[in-house]
């Protein structure tokens, strides 16, 4: 072969060799300009993983691909994406930090990389010791904002080499949008709190009221068995808790009647802070005698509770309760609302009573009128209740 033919196959090879690399960054290039453009049409999270995920799959290949978000709280990770073989029985599965590849990543912020586990004595006794997983490699990359490790990405088996610049690079700069994707989400989430949360209470405020009742009566008009009861709750006494003890401490105390309800309710009834001492109940599916059990339930809660114990007070409290059912006390938002209110004020006539719209007062003496003797224990009553 003379030197010509020689010099002229070896610039076909690098030539070709160039081609090979310069596709290469284009597929990278299309891939970032498509996920970047989803991070800004949508901020729905899962949405948008998905999509990084997808991308990341086709790229690599992988018989098994998945997604764990960290779970601070519990310490551990959950699977919010997971494809391929045995995905299904992942779901709601949790992986404690530092334990397994996924842990292990998770808790030490490291990347694990091992394109062939066989070679690697850790990884290898790990695969051993899980043969149903039939592991040969791993590539599993920290999610990370700052410093605080948010999720991890996790690719078995994948078909491409896991070592190359290119590969390392794309796991990297996706696990950067990923990041970018769960922060905003995140945001947003906090954000749409702060504008449905009163900040005293944690309870929801009265303008997510309105929304959610809007929304349960849509539900009603495509389902006719759909029904609801609305629960006001009107605190007696309460202006004698500020007068005497401050503000400060009357904050406290409606920050704490708030967690009453909602433990008193249960996590699927939503309570919301209506206005000074007013709170709302929204009792969702249940019709006039499951809501007359739940609100003599919370009225017996409140009565026997004693709040303030950490600040050494003991105070008790007693309330004014309306309660009125959809669609028979009121079929639509302004009508339901003001069926409640009213048979709260009706509740009032007396004080610490309840009343239901179309049976009136349930407890107590119903013909007695409004008394001046406070049911809130106030500082001359703490010395006989501590006895």
């Amino acid at each position: 072969m003379s030197s010509a033919v020689y010099r002229a196959r070896l610039v076909l090879r690098e030539k070709r060799q160039f081609e090979v690399i310069e596709s290469r960054q284009m597929d990278h290039l299309r891939v970032f300009h498509e996920v970047a453009r989803a991070l800004t049409q949508t901020l729905e999270l899962e949405e948008i993983l998905l999509i990084i995920m997808e991308k990341m799959a086709q790229f690599f290949g992988p018989e098994r691909w998945s997604m764990l978000m960290v779970d601070d709280e519990a310490q551990n990770l959950y699977y919010a994406i997971a494809v391929g073989e045995d995905s299904g029985s992942l779901k709601g599965l949790r992986v404690p930090m530092g334990e397994g590849v996924a842990g292990w990543v998770a808790s030490t912020g490291n990347s694990l990389i091992v394109p062939d586990v066989s070679l690697d004595p850790q990884w290898s006794a790990f695969s051993s010791a899980h043969p149903e997983l039939r592991i040969q490699s791993i590539a599993c990359v920290p999610v990370r904002s700052g410093e605080h490790t948010l999720g991890v990405i996790q690719l078995l088996n994948s078909k491409l080499d896991l070592l190359s610049e290119y590969s390392i690079s794309f796991l990297r700069i996706l696990c950067d949008y990923a990041a970018i994707a769960i922060q905003n989400a995140r945001s947003v989430q906090r954000i749409h709190e702060l504008t449905i949360t009163d900040d005293c209470t944690g309870l929801f405020n009265a303008r997510h009221l309105y929304t959610l009742l809007d929304e349960q009566i849509a539900l009603a008009q495509t389902d006719r068995d759909s029904h609801f009861s609305l629960l006001f709750v009107d605190l007696d006494h309460f202006k004698q808790v500020n007068d005497t003890h401050g503000h400060l401490i009357g904050s406290r105390l409606l920050a704490e009647v708030g967690g009453l309800m909602r433990r008193s309710l249960g996590p699927a009834t939503a309570c919301f802070r209506y206005g000074g001492d007013e709170f709302v109940a929204l009792l969702p599916d249940m019709g006039k005698q499951a809501a007359i059990d739940a609100t003599m339930r919370l009225w017996e809660d409140l009565r026997k509770a004693r709040f303030l114990t950490g600040q050494g007070l003991f105070l008790a409290l007693a309330g004014s309760f309306g309660l009125a059912t959809f669609p028979e006390d009121g079929d639509s938002v302004p009508a339901i609302i003001r069926a409640a209110d009213t048979m709260m004020y009706e509740a009032k006539t007396t004080r610490d009573n309840i009343a239901v719209a179309g049976m009136g007062l349930l407890t107590g003496d119903k013909s007695a009128k409004p008394h001046g003797k406070a049911v809130t224990m106030l500082a001359s009553d703490l010395e006989a209740r501590r006895r």
